[in-house]
C-alpha cells in the first residue's frame, strides 16, 4: 500500500438516487389535478358568492381591463381575447389561486404525515448511538 491510499475498502452503493417512477406519476397528475380542481372550485365559490350576496370586492367583477398598449398590439390582444370576454375573471383567478395554495399545503402535510410514518429508523444497526449528555445550567 502507498502512503496516500486507503487500505479500507469502501462499499459503494448500488442503489440509484432516483426517485421511484411511481412518484414521479404521481407528483405529474397532481400538477395536472391540483389546478383543475382549485379552478373549478374556485369558480363554484365566486358563483355561490354572487348568488348569496357575499362582499366581494368590486375590483374583482366585471371584465378583464388592460393597460392601453396592450390594445395597440394586435399579437398580444390575439392572445389575451379570450381572457377579455370572461366576466369576473380576477375573482376566479384570486379564488383560484387560494384554493391551489389550500390544497397542496394540505397534500404536503398529508405526505408529510405518512413520510413520518413510515420512514426507516433514523439510526442504523451499524451506527453509534447517540451520546447522552446532560448539560446542567451555568448559575453564577
Amino acid at each position: 500500500m502507498s502512503k496516500y491510499q486507503s487500505s479500507v475498502v469502501k462499499r459503494t452503493n448500488n442503489k440509484t438516487k432516483e426517485t421511484h417512477f411511481a412518484w414521479r406519476g404521481i407528483g405529474c397528475l397532481m400538477m395536472i389535478v391540483i389546478p383543475v380542481i382549485s379552478i373549478a372550485a374556485g369558480y363554484e365559490t365566486i358563483e355561490f358568492g354572487l348568488n348569496n350576496d357575499w362582499a366581494i370586492p368590486y375590483q374583482l367583477l366585471g371584465t378583464p381591463r388592460y393597460p392601453d398598449f396592450f390594445y395597440s398590439s394586435s399579437g398580444i390582444m390575439t392572445l389575451l381575447s379570450p381572457i377579455t370576454g370572461i366576466n369576473n375573471f380576477y375573482a376566479y383567478a384570486v379564488a383560484s389561486l387560494i384554493y391551489m395554495v389550500l390544497f397542496g399545503g394540505i397534500i404536503s402535510m398529508i405526505y408529510a404525515i405518512v413520510y413520518r410514518m413510515i420512514t426507516p429508523s433514523r439510526y442504523g444497526p451499524m451506527d453509534v448511538p447517540p451520546p447522552n449528555i446532560k448539560v446542567k445550567r451555568y448559575k453564577r
